[in-house]
């Protein structure tokens, strides 16, 4: 019984991995991460240092903010700049209609690039080259360029100055096509053969089997569609001119213009745009450990 234990323990310190060694810290290697670790918060403090001065200055009265308008510290406390924006002015309307008009691009774009994407990587059809290629020329056009023609054709179609001229035009993205193409391509074949064999349709293997394996593609879909629409300038100044319509992009334009306020107005115009970047950051830090890994996407063999 002892020989039989000896030797099972013999087999098992030699399957047994090594044991790491501890790399041994030198007084180089020690500086070299200081030095590195000082530069990495170096660049973070010049990063976050905007953020910060936006969010303190938006709690300063306006003489503070026009006598030390980089400070961190509000000498006189004060929430009057948020109260101005949510009592006394149109600022709750601007963002109604920047949420409806983003949450209908995101569920849209979401639903129509992934079925792009999916007819461009599986579906063969004659020219099909031709259109990936139209879809990536798309995507090297400057926005600037399509402005005029845009206002002509919303104008033309009678959806100008609408909720559907401000959706319609944001609903496809030559970029999201362009990555769920790429994603859709990762994965393999055999995976819808299968459900082809069981009597499945095109459609019915693209959002059972296909889609959901690719989640890390449609959350990448997600954060872009949602950041892109909730900051749109250029296509809401073109597609509608009613104040009722007008959205948190061109209300916040408008504050830092002096459309809508006399004098340098910082706490109040920080204060619009403070709010305007919690959406987008609280989307982001949600997801961002989900942003695509096209690995996710292959079959473990």
């Amino acid at each position: 019984m002892t020989t039989t234990l000896t030797t099972v323990e013999v087999q098992a310190a030699a399957s047994a991995p090594p044991p790491r060694r501890r790399r041994r810290l030198t007084p180089r290697s020690v500086t070299g991460q200081v030095l590195l670790y000082g530069m990495l918060a170096a660049l973070a403090i010049v990063y976050i240092y905007p953020f910060l001065v936006q969010v303190a200055t938006s709690f300063k009265t306006e003489p503070d903010a026009a006598a030390d308008p980089i400070s961190l510290i509000p000498a006189t406390f004060s929430t009057a700049a948020y109260e101005r924006l949510f009592l006394h002015s149109d600022f709750p309307l601007w963002f109604a209609n920047s949420a409806v008009v983003t949450v209908c691009v995101t569920v849209g774009r979401v639903f129509f690039v992934s079925l792009a994407g999916y007819a461009l990587a599986r579906l063969r059809f004659r020219g099909r080259g031709v259109v990936f290629a139209l879809v990536v020329a798309v995507m090297a056009v400057p926005t600037v360029v399509l402005l005029i023609p845009k206002f002509l054709v919303l104008n033309q179609l009678g959806l100008y100055d609408s909720y559907a001229g401000m959706i319609l035009p944001l609903l496809v993205d030559a970029a999201g096509v362009f990555i769920m193409k790429n994603f859709f391509e990762s994965i393999p074949d055999s995976v819808e053969e299968q459900a082809r064999i069981d009597g499945a349709g095109t459609f019915r293997v693209f959002w059972s089997i296909v889609l959901p394996m690719a989640r890390p593609a449609l959350i990448t879909i997600v954060i872009l569609s949602f950041q892109g629409s909730w900051n749109e300038l250029s296509h809401f100044i073109v597609s509608t001119q009613s104040p009722e319509l007008t959205t948190l992009t061109k209300g916040v334009a408008s504050l830092a213009s002096g459309q809508l306020s006399q004098g340098t107005q910082y706490p109040l115009k920080l204060a619009a745009a403070a709010i305007m970047t919690i959406p987008v950051a609280v989307i982001f830090f949600l997801f961002q450990k989900k942003i695509m890994n096209t690995s996710e996407g292959a079959v473990k063999g």
